[in-house]
Protein backbone atom coordinates (compact mmCIF):
# COMPACT_ATOMS: atom_id res chain seq x y z
CA UNK A 1 0.00 0.00 0.00
CA UNK A 2 1.53 3.13 -1.25
CA UNK A 3 1.39 6.62 1.47
CA UNK A 4 0.78 9.77 0.93
CA UNK A 5 1.82 12.91 2.95
CA UNK A 6 -1.34 15.34 3.12
CA UNK A 7 0.86 17.91 1.65
CA UNK A 8 1.77 16.10 -1.02
CA UNK A 9 -2.17 15.57 -1.75
CA UNK A 10 -2.53 18.75 -1.63
CA UNK A 11 -0.22 19.84 -3.90
CA UNK A 12 -1.25 16.61 -6.87
CA UNK A 13 -3.06 17.46 -10.04
CA UNK A 14 -7.23 16.76 -9.36
CA UNK A 15 -6.73 13.17 -11.11
CA UNK A 16 -3.66 12.11 -9.16
CA UNK A 17 -5.77 13.03 -5.94
CA UNK A 18 -8.69 10.89 -7.07
CA UNK A 19 -6.13 8.27 -8.12
CA UNK A 20 -4.46 8.02 -4.46
CA UNK A 21 -7.42 8.13 -2.53
CA UNK A 22 -9.95 6.04 -5.33
CA UNK A 23 -10.30 2.79 -3.17
CA UNK A 24 -11.02 4.78 0.41
CA UNK A 25 -14.48 4.10 -0.73
CA UNK A 26 -15.25 0.85 -1.82
CA UNK A 27 -14.89 0.60 -5.62
CA UNK A 28 -16.04 4.69 -5.50
CA UNK A 29 -13.22 7.30 -6.88
CA UNK A 30 -15.92 9.43 -7.26
CA UNK A 31 -15.83 10.32 -3.58
CA UNK A 32 -12.25 11.05 -3.93
CA UNK A 33 -13.25 13.29 -6.86
CA UNK A 34 -15.71 15.31 -5.18
CA UNK A 35 -13.27 15.91 -1.79
CA UNK A 36 -10.86 17.34 -4.90
CA UNK A 37 -12.25 20.38 -5.05
CA UNK A 38 -11.64 20.79 -1.35
CA UNK A 39 -8.31 21.13 -1.27
CA UNK A 40 -5.88 22.58 0.40
CA UNK A 41 -6.81 20.51 3.66
CA UNK A 42 -4.75 21.23 6.66
CA UNK A 43 -5.89 18.47 8.63
CA UNK A 44 -6.64 14.73 8.31
CA UNK A 45 -9.63 15.27 10.00
CA UNK A 46 -10.41 17.66 7.59
CA UNK A 47 -9.64 15.82 4.73
CA UNK A 48 -11.78 12.90 6.44
CA UNK A 49 -14.82 15.27 6.95
CA UNK A 50 -14.96 16.20 3.08
CA UNK A 51 -14.93 12.62 1.99
CA UNK A 52 -17.64 11.84 4.65
CA UNK A 53 -19.53 14.65 3.51
CA UNK A 54 -19.60 14.03 0.20
CA UNK A 55 -21.05 10.76 0.44
CA UNK A 56 -23.89 12.53 2.90
CA UNK A 57 -24.48 15.41 -0.28
CA UNK A 58 -24.16 12.50 -3.29
CA UNK A 59 -27.69 11.50 -4.57
CA UNK A 60 -29.60 8.61 -3.60
CA UNK A 61 -28.74 6.72 -6.91
CA UNK A 62 -24.64 7.51 -6.04
CA UNK A 63 -25.07 6.59 -2.42
CA UNK A 64 -27.24 3.29 -3.20
CA UNK A 65 -24.71 2.25 -5.78
CA UNK A 66 -21.67 2.73 -2.99
CA UNK A 67 -23.59 0.24 -0.78
CA UNK A 68 -24.02 -2.14 -3.11
CA UNK A 69 -20.22 -1.89 -4.25
CA UNK A 70 -19.05 -3.95 -0.83
CA UNK A 71 -18.83 -7.66 -0.96
CA UNK A 72 -20.78 -10.14 1.37
CA UNK A 73 -18.45 -10.74 4.53
CA UNK A 74 -16.62 -14.03 4.33
CA UNK A 75 -18.95 -14.85 1.16
CA UNK A 76 -18.12 -16.35 -2.65
CA UNK A 77 -16.04 -13.49 -3.79
CA UNK A 78 -13.71 -13.57 -0.45
CA UNK A 79 -13.04 -17.43 -0.65
CA UNK A 80 -12.84 -16.67 -4.34
CA UNK A 81 -10.01 -14.39 -3.94
CA UNK A 82 -11.66 -11.62 -6.05
CA UNK A 83 -12.29 -8.91 -3.42
CA UNK A 84 -10.12 -5.73 -3.34
CA UNK A 85 -6.78 -5.60 -1.00
CA UNK A 86 -8.56 -3.56 1.34
CA UNK A 87 -11.18 -5.55 1.87
CA UNK A 88 -9.00 -8.74 1.60
CA UNK A 89 -7.02 -7.29 4.87
CA UNK A 90 -9.99 -6.03 6.36
CA UNK A 91 -11.63 -9.36 6.63
CA UNK A 92 -8.29 -11.38 7.10
CA UNK A 93 -7.77 -9.13 10.09
CA UNK A 94 -10.44 -10.93 11.82
CA UNK A 95 -10.29 -13.83 10.83
CA UNK A 96 -12.87 -14.25 8.14
CA UNK A 97 -10.34 -16.00 5.80
CA UNK A 98 -9.88 -18.97 8.30
CA UNK A 99 -13.70 -20.28 9.39
CA UNK A 100 -14.87 -23.10 9.47
CA UNK A 101 -17.35 -24.59 7.33
CA UNK A 102 -19.92 -24.72 10.43
CA UNK A 103 -18.85 -20.80 10.73
CA UNK A 104 -19.46 -20.95 7.15
CA UNK A 105 -22.56 -21.47 6.48
CA UNK A 106 -23.83 -19.66 9.12
CA UNK A 107 -22.01 -16.45 7.90
CA UNK A 108 -23.44 -17.62 4.17
CA UNK A 109 -27.32 -17.91 6.51
CA UNK A 110 -27.02 -14.27 7.83
CA UNK A 111 -25.95 -12.76 4.77
CA UNK A 112 -28.85 -14.06 2.73
CA UNK A 113 -31.41 -13.22 4.94
CA UNK A 114 -30.03 -9.65 5.82
CA UNK A 115 -30.31 -9.11 1.48
CA UNK A 116 -33.66 -10.82 1.15
CA UNK A 117 -34.82 -8.26 3.68
CA UNK A 118 -32.93 -5.28 3.15
CA UNK A 119 -31.47 -5.67 -0.62
CA UNK A 120 -28.13 -4.78 0.27
CA UNK A 121 -25.13 -6.19 1.59
CA UNK A 122 -24.16 -6.49 5.17
CA UNK A 123 -21.90 -3.73 6.04
CA UNK A 124 -19.77 -3.40 8.91
CA UNK A 125 -16.39 -2.03 10.09
CA UNK A 126 -15.24 -5.20 10.57
CA UNK A 127 -11.62 -3.96 12.21
CA UNK A 128 -13.70 -3.02 15.38
CA UNK A 129 -14.98 -6.70 15.65
CA UNK A 130 -14.28 -9.72 16.34
CA UNK A 131 -16.44 -12.88 14.91
CA UNK A 132 -19.00 -12.94 17.83
CA UNK A 133 -19.75 -9.20 17.75
CA UNK A 134 -19.97 -9.49 13.73
CA UNK A 135 -22.80 -12.32 14.57
CA UNK A 136 -24.24 -9.97 17.29
CA UNK A 137 -24.26 -7.12 15.35
CA UNK A 138 -25.93 -9.40 11.86
CA UNK A 139 -28.74 -10.38 14.82
CA UNK A 140 -29.31 -7.21 16.11
CA UNK A 141 -29.95 -5.22 12.69
CA UNK A 142 -32.27 -7.87 11.20
CA UNK A 143 -34.50 -6.43 13.73
CA UNK A 144 -34.29 -3.26 12.31
CA UNK A 145 -36.32 -0.95 9.59
CA UNK A 146 -35.14 -0.21 6.11
CA UNK A 147 -34.29 3.28 6.67
CA UNK A 148 -32.51 2.62 9.88
CA UNK A 149 -30.25 -0.42 8.54
CA UNK A 150 -29.61 1.88 5.04
CA UNK A 151 -28.51 4.50 7.44
CA UNK A 152 -26.47 2.45 9.57
CA UNK A 153 -24.76 0.66 5.94
CA UNK A 154 -23.56 4.30 5.01
CA UNK A 155 -22.23 5.38 8.65
CA UNK A 156 -20.29 1.91 8.81
CA UNK A 157 -18.75 2.68 5.13
CA UNK A 158 -17.73 5.93 6.61
CA UNK A 159 -16.12 4.09 9.17
CA UNK A 160 -14.41 2.10 6.99
CA UNK A 161 -13.48 4.89 5.03
CA UNK A 162 -12.03 6.43 7.98
CA UNK A 163 -9.43 3.97 8.60
CA UNK A 164 -8.65 3.26 5.77
CA UNK A 165 -7.49 7.16 5.43
CA UNK A 166 -6.04 6.74 8.50
CA UNK A 167 -3.46 3.78 6.81
CA UNK A 168 -3.19 5.99 3.90
CA UNK A 169 -2.13 9.58 4.77
CA UNK A 170 0.39 10.47 7.17
CA UNK A 171 -0.23 14.17 8.29
CA UNK A 172 0.32 16.41 11.32
CA UNK A 173 -2.75 14.83 13.20
CA UNK A 174 -4.19 11.29 13.36
CA UNK A 175 -8.40 10.57 13.82
CA UNK A 176 -9.86 9.15 16.92
CA UNK A 177 -9.79 5.70 16.05
CA UNK A 178 -7.56 3.78 17.61
CA UNK A 179 -7.56 2.04 20.95
CA UNK A 180 -4.96 0.36 23.20
CA UNK A 181 -4.95 -2.36 25.36
CA UNK A 182 -2.15 -2.91 27.64
CA UNK A 183 -0.73 -4.71 30.67
CA UNK A 184 1.81 -4.98 33.77
CA UNK A 185 2.67 -7.52 36.10
CA UNK A 186 3.26 -7.06 39.97
CA UNK A 187 4.52 -9.31 42.32
CA UNK A 188 3.22 -9.08 45.54
CA UNK A 189 5.79 -11.29 47.28
CA UNK A 190 8.99 -9.29 46.53
CA UNK A 191 6.80 -5.86 46.14
CA UNK A 192 8.30 -5.36 42.50
CA UNK A 193 7.28 -5.49 39.23
CA UNK A 194 7.69 -8.64 37.52
CA UNK A 195 10.27 -9.63 35.19
CA UNK A 196 10.39 -12.28 32.58
CA UNK A 197 6.62 -13.41 32.91
CA UNK A 198 5.50 -14.86 29.35
CA UNK A 199 1.97 -13.33 28.57
CA UNK A 200 -0.55 -14.32 25.92
CA UNK A 201 -3.45 -12.95 24.60
CA UNK A 202 -6.15 -14.77 23.15
CA UNK A 203 -9.23 -13.90 21.71
CA UNK A 204 -12.26 -16.12 22.62
CA UNK A 205 -15.25 -17.40 20.41
CA UNK A 206 -18.42 -18.82 21.29
CA UNK A 207 -17.73 -21.73 18.49
CA UNK A 208 -14.70 -22.55 20.69
CA UNK A 209 -12.37 -21.61 17.96
CA UNK A 210 -10.41 -18.95 20.37
CA UNK A 211 -7.26 -17.64 18.22
CA UNK A 212 -3.84 -16.76 19.79
CA UNK A 213 -3.20 -12.90 18.45
CA UNK A 214 0.15 -11.62 20.94
CA UNK A 215 3.17 -13.21 22.99
CA UNK A 216 4.91 -11.25 24.64
CA UNK A 217 7.08 -10.72 28.03
CA UNK A 218 7.28 -8.30 30.76
CA UNK A 219 10.45 -6.33 31.07
CA UNK A 220 12.20 -4.67 34.41
CA UNK A 221 9.36 -2.35 34.97
CA UNK A 222 6.82 -5.28 34.66
CA UNK A 223 5.48 -4.15 31.37
CA UNK A 224 5.42 -4.76 27.75
CA UNK A 225 7.86 -4.17 25.65
CA UNK A 226 4.84 -3.06 23.25
CA UNK A 227 1.37 -3.61 23.80
CA UNK A 228 -0.91 -5.91 23.21
CA UNK A 229 -2.72 -4.53 20.70
CA UNK A 230 -2.07 -0.55 19.80
CA UNK A 231 -2.37 1.86 16.69
CA UNK A 232 -6.04 0.45 16.01
CA UNK A 233 -9.42 -0.31 17.38
CA UNK A 234 -9.48 -3.03 20.00
CA UNK A 235 -12.10 -5.55 18.52
CA UNK A 236 -15.10 -5.84 20.31
CA UNK A 237 -15.64 -8.96 21.85
CA UNK A 238 -13.98 -11.24 25.11
CA UNK A 239 -10.27 -11.77 25.17
CA UNK A 240 -8.06 -13.64 28.10
CA UNK A 241 -4.84 -12.63 28.63
CA UNK A 242 -2.67 -15.50 30.36
CA UNK A 243 0.05 -15.45 32.39
CA UNK A 244 2.76 -17.92 33.01
CA UNK A 245 3.65 -17.21 36.89
CA UNK A 246 4.95 -20.36 37.57
CA UNK A 247 8.10 -20.56 36.11
CA UNK A 248 8.25 -17.16 37.00
CA UNK A 249 8.39 -17.86 41.13
CA UNK A 250 10.31 -20.55 40.74
CA UNK A 251 13.31 -19.00 38.66
CA UNK A 252 13.49 -16.56 41.60
CA UNK A 253 13.56 -19.24 43.83
CA UNK A 254 10.22 -18.93 46.06
CA UNK A 255 8.95 -22.64 47.38
CA UNK A 256 6.38 -24.29 45.28
CA UNK A 257 3.76 -26.67 45.67
CA UNK A 258 4.41 -29.37 42.89
CA UNK A 259 2.61 -28.91 40.95
CA UNK A 260 2.58 -25.40 41.64
CA UNK A 261 -0.83 -23.72 42.88
CA UNK A 262 -0.58 -21.14 40.31
CA UNK A 263 1.05 -21.74 37.44
CA UNK A 264 -0.90 -19.89 34.23
CA UNK A 265 -3.40 -17.64 35.27
CA UNK A 266 -5.83 -16.54 32.93
CA UNK A 267 -7.86 -13.02 33.62
CA UNK A 268 -10.91 -13.23 31.19
CA UNK A 269 -12.26 -9.54 30.49
CA UNK A 270 -14.55 -7.94 27.42
CA UNK A 271 -14.01 -4.84 25.26
CA UNK A 272 -17.33 -2.68 23.99
CA UNK A 273 -15.47 0.44 23.00
CA UNK A 274 -13.11 -0.20 19.82
CA UNK A 275 -11.52 3.19 20.72
CA UNK A 276 -11.12 2.95 24.50
CA UNK A 277 -8.01 2.50 26.08
CA UNK A 278 -7.92 -0.74 27.99
CA UNK A 279 -5.55 -1.55 30.95
CA UNK A 280 -5.53 -5.02 32.73
CA UNK A 281 -2.73 -5.71 35.06
CA UNK A 282 -2.18 -8.46 37.33
CA UNK A 283 -1.39 -8.05 40.55
CA UNK A 284 0.48 -12.25 41.84
CA UNK A 285 1.46 -13.94 44.68
CA UNK A 286 2.13 -17.35 44.29
CA UNK A 287 -0.92 -18.43 46.60
CA UNK A 288 -3.10 -15.31 45.03
CA UNK A 289 -3.74 -12.71 42.34
CA UNK A 290 -6.56 -9.88 41.39
CA UNK A 291 -7.30 -7.51 38.41
CA UNK A 292 -8.71 -4.04 38.15
CA UNK A 293 -9.69 -2.40 34.53
CA UNK A 294 -7.50 0.54 34.17
CA UNK A 295 -6.85 2.92 31.28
Amino acid sequence: MTQYSLADLNAMSAADFTAALADIYEHSPWVAEAASTQRPFATLAALHAAMAAAVQDASAEARTALVQAHPDLAGKAARAGTLTADSTHEQASVGLDRLSEAEFARFHQLNDAYKAKFGIPFIVCVRRHTKDSILKAFERRLAHGNADEFDTAIEEIVRIGALRLDQRVTAPDQLPLNGRLSTHVLDTHSGQPAVNVPIELWELSAAGTNRLIWRGVTNKDGRTDSPPIAGRPVPMGTYELHFSVGGYFSARGVPLSDPPFLDVVPIRFSVAKPEGHYHVPLVVSPWSYSTYRGS
